[in-house]
């Protein structure tokens, strides 16, 4: 499956809930979910019977359009998770947030994930003191992400910087001024601010 290349707030309307795919405009009084909070389409505001099968479907497509992830790499995730040790759905997220491009968004230094994945792709920023421009590696602990230094002098970055209201990510050690955060610790369950119930994706990728 190709990734989505549409509007992005038709994905939180279908959703019902904010993805912030858009970054401050999902904080403002443009989100289209305030305008619009129903269904994109014709039939977007009639009433359909849930069935447990679309509770689930609709769990694991949030989780999906959060990350930007193709059904592929869902499924990749899911698998690599259920043969790690612990609770298979808190170690999915975890996988997904160890994504290098959403460490790059949790530490400011984009703002929405989509921005991230793609100043990752054009290789803004260094892993470790390497270039790393591949958006679903996976970090661990310890890791040090830093904005290249040709990059730090961009408009982009320092406005990113001035607005970034202080380091609300428990799992992440950010230095505004040298543009550079460390991953701590791994993040738990209660660190991912996500209103998703990950058990209901369990459920569906087991059938």
């Amino acid at each position: 499956m190709s990734r989505y290349t549409g509007p992005s707030c038709r994905l939180c309307r279908r959703e019902g809930t904010k993805l912030y795919l858009k970054g401050d405009r999902c904080y403002s009084d443009k989100c289209a979910l305030n305008k619009r909070n129903f269904a994109p389409g014709q039939h977007g505001k009639s009433r359909k019977k849930t069935t447990e099968y679309g509770m689930q479907l609709r769990e694991k497509q949030k989780v999906r359009r959060f990350y930007g992830l193709t059904e592929s790499q869902m499924r990749m995730y899911f698998d690599k998770a259920d043969k790690m040790k612990g609770i298979t759905g808190e170690n999915l997220l975890r996988l997904l947030e160890l994504r290098l491009d959403n460490v790059v968004y949790r530490m400011g230094f984009a703002s929405s994930r989509a921005e991230a994945r793609q100043l990752v792709t054009h290789g803004h920023f260094l892993l470790n003191g390497r270039k790393a421009d591949i958006p679903s590696l996976i970090t661990n602990v310890g890791d040090t992400i830093e904005v290249k230094e040709k990059s730090k002098s961009s408009d982009k970055f320092k406005a990113l910087m001035e607005n970034r209201a202080g380091n609300t990510v428990p799992w992440v050690d950010v230095d505004v001024e040298k543009m550079r955060g460390t991953i701590v610790t791994q993040p738990s369950r209660e660190d991912i601010d996500l209103p998703v119930e990950e058990h209901l994706i369990v459920e569906l990728y087991s059938k």
